[in-house]
């Protein structure tokens, strides 16, 4: 029962190390809402003192004193070593599988054109300010494409495509979260950008341009004719926070 009290400590100690990490490097933005990043501080707390803890706890108590303490039922062994690999999950995982944001290989064919979730929202920022998320509420606002023509726009996003976009077509799109990547969901505006057919899809643009009323995908909706098409950095925080 001693090794499995060191374990415990050891997968605790680990886990506030992770989140340590995730929150140095700027990592934990690809997991989570910033809205949310101070649970992260919490979970350091937490684990780091549950494993120092762990650790006085055994460091105080002789060999005999252990094995009176452990001499208990097999059931509170079971659930020990059950919570024990329990918690090591996400460890592991986060360990061996590398960080990266969610992007064009993980759209999967599922990306909305519309932002009707939020069009509640009044969106006050000047049109070159706004981001895809931004624009696709203020459409959810006016049914008239048309009413959009001319307006100027300036976003940032990766390129996405699908077999049946015309060649000079493609969606400047991102990934809104809410909470964490559990309920992320990719939306995108889309683009005429003939100069645009040799990016490759993923690549993250920053697109000019003008929207004028057209038809994408058998829709009637305001399209982005690019004026300028340039390829930039993934942002720090690629997501969109609703």
């Amino acid at each position: 029962m001693r090794q499995l009290e060191w374990t415990k400590a050891a997968v605790l100690l680990g886990l506030a190390g992770y989140f340590v990490f995730n929150i140095a490097t700027g990592d934990l933005n690809n997991y989570i809402n910033t809205r949310f990043a101070w649970l992260s501080y919490v979970a350091v707390g937490l684990f780091g003192l549950l494993g120092i803890m762990t650790i006085y706890a055994l460091l105080r108590h002789h060999e005999s004193d252990m094995g009176m303490l452990y001499q208990d039922d097999m059931t509170h062994t079971r659930i020990g070593l059950g919570v024990v690999m329990i918690v090591a999950i996400p460890l592991v995982i986060g360990t061996l599988i590398p960080s990266r944001p969610l992007g064009a290989e993980a759209v999967n064919g599922n990306i909305s054109l519309t932002a009707s979730t939020y069009a509640g929202v009044t969106v006050t920022k000047d049109p070159l300010e706004r981001n895809v998320l931004d624009w696709l509420r203020v459409f959810a606002q006016e049914p008239a494409p048309a009413v959009f023509n001319g307006e100027r726009a300036d976003v940032i996003g990766f390129i996405y495509r699908e077999p049946d976009f015309p060649p000079d077509h493609f969606m400047v799109a991102r990934f809104t979260v809410s909470c964490c990547v559990a309920d992320a969901g990719a939306i995108g505006l889309p683009v005429y950008a003939p100069s645009g057919a040799d990016l490759a899809d993923g690549e993250w643009v920053r697109v000019t341009g003008v929207f004028e009323a057209g038809t994408f995908r058998n829709t009637k909706m305001p399209i982005l004719h690019a004026d300028t098409l340039e390829v930039v950095p993934e942002p720090d925080h690629p997501y969109l926070y609703p």
